[in-house]
């Protein structure tokens, strides 16, 4: 079985992080002026800059607004300084009581053990369905 790079170990550690909402480690995980770009459509959609800003105003609003929130990564791709994570959303939406399983791909740059660029790929139709109350 291959060595897991610095880099990929990096990402991995991130999502990790997420899951047991360690702050102070995904703050030290993201550089300080990361470049945060969701689908447009999606919730918090468009580019966002710095990782503070990232984490309590744009990834804090899925705690809010979903329970059992979650990005379960099925695959991992190794490209050097891009990290790829391929899988699945999952969670149900408070408002609509609707579950949520929608595929994405995540695109990371990482440079001098920071993540410095992050990019969603996924299909907003289903995010769009889960919290429309029809």
């Amino acid at each position: 079985m291959p060595e897991i790079s610095a880099n990929l170990s990096l990402v991995q550690s991130l999502y990790t992080a997420f899951a047991s909402r360690d702050r102070e480690r995904i703050l030290a995980i993201m550089h300080p002026d990361i470049e945060w770009i969701q689908n447009e459509g999606f919730p918090g959609g468009g580019l966002h800059k710095g990782a503070a800003h990232v984490l309590d105003d744009i990834l804090s609003q899925f705690r809010r607004d979903w329970d059992n929130w979650r990005a379960r990564v099925t695959e991992w791709h190794d490209a050097g300084d891009t990290i790829i994570a391929i899988g699945v959303y999952e969670g149900t939406n408070r408002a609509t009581g609707k579950h949520l399983a929608a595929a994405f791909a995540h695109v990371y740059t990482v440079n001098s053990g920071q993540i410095v660029r992050f990019r969603q790929y996924t299909d907003t139709a289903f995010i769009r369905r889960a919290i429309s109350p029809s």
